[in-house]
């Protein structure tokens, strides 16, 4: 009896400490993945033929590594990249530009990038939903709410922005005029 019990534990252990390996393992081929994306990026950019491109995708990269401040940076010059002509691939720098803002917690700022974004491609969802969150964070609760209202209107079944506009609702006042 103790000898089957002491078997259950070690396999238990031994179960444990393989599935730990394969996430440590997992996350090492992912760490050098990355690594070697953002070496072969930072070539490219130093090399004098960066695409829009290649400061887009750098700047994706560093913002994966909360190198918000490098990434601001790299995200800037792809929006002056000459070969940067599509609205919709402006507006897609626009709301990672806002991102890094926002995860600096410089809202008024990444306010400003998102409206850049929608005012190229009005549709985009994440930039509604981004600008939805900046505001709350504001505590603008009311042009969080349109945002997030504007994000239902295009998908229905977002579960964030029902979450957030049905919390929103709740605490804002109601409409004058309204029998409550």
């Amino acid at each position: 009896m103790d000898s089957n019990l002491a078997l259950f534990y070690l396999a238990t252990l031994v179960g444990l400490l393989a599935v730990a390996a394969w996430f440590v393992i997992r996350q090492t081929l992912r760490t050098r993945r990355m690594e070697k994306t953002l070496s072969t990026l930072q070539n490219r950019v130093r090399s004098k033929d960066a695409t829009a491109q290649d400061f887009y995708e750098l700047g994706g990269v560093l913002l994966d590594k909360k190198l918000y401040s490098q990434a601001i940076l790299q995200l800037q010059k792809a929006l002056k990249a000459k070969d940067l002509k599509e609205d919709e691939n402006k507006a897609l720098v626009y709301n990672a530009l806002g991102f890094a803002y926002a995860a600096q917690e410089q809202y008024d700022l990444a306010i400003r990038q998102y409206k850049e974004a929608l005012k190229l491609t009005p549709d985009y969802t994440t930039a509604w939903s981004n600008l939805g969150f900046s505001y709350e964070k504001k505590g603008l609760d009311a042009p969080a709410l349109e945002a997030y209202q504007e994000v239902l209107q295009r998908d229905a079944n977002n579960a964030v922005a029902k979450k957030r506009s049905e919390s929103l609702q709740k605490r804002l006042p109601a409409p004058s005029g309204s029998n409550s």
